[in-house]
């Protein structure tokens, strides 16, 4: 049984990836480059100081990631308001916290955001904890994020990661941690499984009704 749950929050735990995709798009689009949105999706949960060399290359990165990096978080603002919680998510933390796991929200968004989504939860009195960019060197698929939640929940072993991303699971994996996946982001069950998620869910709902059948339970 684990005694940490890693809770991954954009795609996770509020439903925020579609809103990133938008703002990455317009985001590239004011530096002339236009990417279908698509691809642009297939590259959210990815963190921004890796999405735009894996878009579009070394050189665009040397010569306008941050420019890109700035107006994303604009565009992005723009949209936070349309936000909200994914079914079932602050439920998920409060049960967790009853079954005896320390629970801490893992982002590596700029504290703002995070502190905008731990409001949107209604999670200040739940979480032991969340992250945010100031935690990190480097965002996933690299385990920094893992690692410093886990070192939030002031748990050595037993932590698990909630995600639903390809990249939470590569983080996961490098951390050593196991990790279940939710459908919610937008990346397929194969996907995950490849990535190495231990299990997937249809969403946070079915997650909570099958809790027992994972290492959380």
């Amino acid at each position: 049984m684990a005694t940490a749950a890693i809770l991954d929050v954009d795609g996770t735990l509020v439903d925020t990836n579609y809103q990133h995709a938008i703002a990455w798009y317009r985001a590239f689009r004011s530096q002339g480059l236009v990417l279908p949105v698509w691809r642009i999706h297939r590259h959210i949960g990815m963190g921004g100081d890796q999405l735009v060399a894996a878009l579009c290359g070394d050189e665009v990165e040397r010569e306008r990631g941050d420019a890109i990096r700035d107006a994303e978080k604009g565009h992005y603002q723009e949209l936070i308001e349309e936000v909200a919680p994914l079914e079932g998510a602050r439920e998920l933390i409060r049960e967790l916290k009853e079954r005896g796991s320390a629970v801490v929200l893992a982002s590596s968004a700029k504290e703002d955001e995070v502190e905008h989504y731990v409001d949107l939860l209604d999670a200040r009195e739940l979480a032991d904890g969340w992250t945010t960019s100031a935690d990190v060197e480097a965002t996933k698929p690299e385990p920094d994020l893992v690692l410093a939640a886990v070192e939030k929940a002031g748990s050595e072993d037993g932590a698990v990661m909630v995600g639903d991303s390809t990249y939470d699971c590569e983080a996961a994996s490098r951390a050593d941690l196991e990790t279940l996946a939710v459908l919610t982001g937008g990346f397929s069950e194969a996907e995950l499984r490849d990535a190495g998620a231990l299990a997937v869910f249809e969403s946070i709902v079915e997650l909570r009704e099958r809790l027992e059948e994972t290492p959380l339970g």
